[in-house]
């Protein structure tokens, strides 16, 4: 990949515009988690390292082109202040006269944070004017922001055409680590794909049959594809108007050499809840009063020999309802056995998508993952092969 990193350029007596996603949760006024605070860091560390100064521009909720005062990023300078250790100086604007001197006010060793971007309307039109407005406050652009890369934003997209544009620590990361799960991956391949509907996830699965080796498909998706090959799913939770697509993608995945990994067994039960009485039966034989919510033990033991036999995973989406014990079992199992394989060396594994975070953080796996995204659509949008604005823009 050829992107620059902070490596690749003199930062001593620069401004440095930097591009985080510090877009977290709060309630009351205060910043309920500073994970994504937390994660920038180490490029604010390495940048300041290098004698440059950080101004750091972010978006903050969904105040669609209008100053909307509790989307201000003025809340959360406390949080940030208390997670670098470091003085932050907040500038009421992104652009003009209030950044400017904001940026001016700071000491060696301060954090600039300017106001909200999407404040302003041009921002998620990537405004050109907008972007040259910002771009008047640096002499360097940091896109350290890998989860608003696939938005061409004017401080996304727009601005690393206009400055010397590197990637920053935690976009580095992201990006070595996706290259090495589809980019240049060590084969075997297995993909896990997980969630409610097919439907949904058609661009990913076209784009995965002709790149990995295996393909392991679970929840909800699963069972459109079983009423794709003739197998009645009782009162599951199935798309059958897809099924001619499902059909198409087994066809696909044949052509390609990729190998679908479908249920062998399920878990059901007639109501959805915790605790509720269920029993395991095989993939064609779920009663028809009842609902497939989970895949089986030997379904189970049939990915983690798949996963045995690989070198690198992808995992994205949980193979049953994991919300709700027992029906956690199968993503537990198979998640676990991913960690170790991983932390005794023997697979590169990678995940992301929200419903996948939670599920492996609730599998106690997560922490032995090689890389977990938190990423979201920009996740999934490079796993359907699509090219990310914000990550072309770094490559010139």
């Amino acid at each position: 990949m050829a992107w620059k990193t902070l490596d690749d350029a003199g930062l001593a007596g620069k401004t440095v515009l930097t591009r985080v996603d510090i877009n977290v949760p709060m309630e009351g006024g205060r910043v309920t988690d500073t994970t994504r605070i937390d994660k920038i860091k180490p490029t604010v560390e390495d940048i300041i390292a290098r004698g440059g100064r950080v101004v750091l521009l972010a978006h903050f909720d969904r105040p669609k082109g209008k100053v909307v005062p509790e989307m201000s990023l003025s809340h959360i300078t406390t949080a940030l202040e208390s997670s670098l250790g470091r003085k932050v100086v907040f500038g009421a604007d992104c652009v003009g006269d209030d950044a400017a001197k904001a940026i001016a006010a700071a000491g060696q060793g301060d954090v600039v944070l300017l106001e909200n971007t999407r404040f302003h309307a041009g921002e998620e039109k990537n405004d050109p004017a907008l972007a040259a407005e910002m771009a008047k406050l640096g002499d360097i652009f940091v896109n350290d922001a890998f989860s608003a890369a696939h938005r061409a934003h004017a401080s996304t997209e727009g601005l690393a055409r206009l400055l010397p544009a590197l990637a920053g620590r935690l976009m580095e990361a992201e990006l070595r680590a996706l290259d090495a799960a589809l980019g240049t991956p060590v084969r075997p391949v297995v993909a896990v794909v997980g969630g409610a509907k097919v439907s949904t996830k058609l661009d990913l699965l076209g784009n995965l049959v002709g790149k990995v080796d295996h393909l392991v498909i679970g929840g909800g998706m699963a069972n459109t594809f079983l009423v794709a090959q003739g197998i009645e799913v009782g009162k599951s939770l199935a798309e059958r108007d897809m099924a001619e697509t499902a059909r198409e993608i087994l066809a696909k995945a044949k052509a390609a050499g990729c190998t679908i990994h479908l249920p062998v067994d399920v878990v059901v039960a007639r109501e959805f809840k915790a605790g509720a009485a269920n029993e395991t039966v095989a993939a064609d034989a779920c009663p028809a009063d009842a609902m497939i919510l989970d895949a089986g033990p030997a379904s189970v033991a049939a990915i983690i020999k798949v996963f045995e036999a690989s070198k690198t995973l992808i995992w994205n989406g949980p193979l049953g309802a994991f919300e709700i014990a027992p029906f956690n079992a199968a993503t537990d199992a198979a998640a676990l056995a991913a960690a170790r394989l991983t932390r005794d060396g023997k697979l590169v594994s990678v995940a992301g998508g929200g419903d996948t975070v939670s599920a492996l953080n609730q599998a106690g796996a997560a922490h032995d993952f090689t890389f977990i995204s938190t990423a979201g659509g920009a996740f999934l949008e490079w796993m359907e092969g699509k090219d990310l604005p914000g990550v072309k823009a770094l490559m010139g």
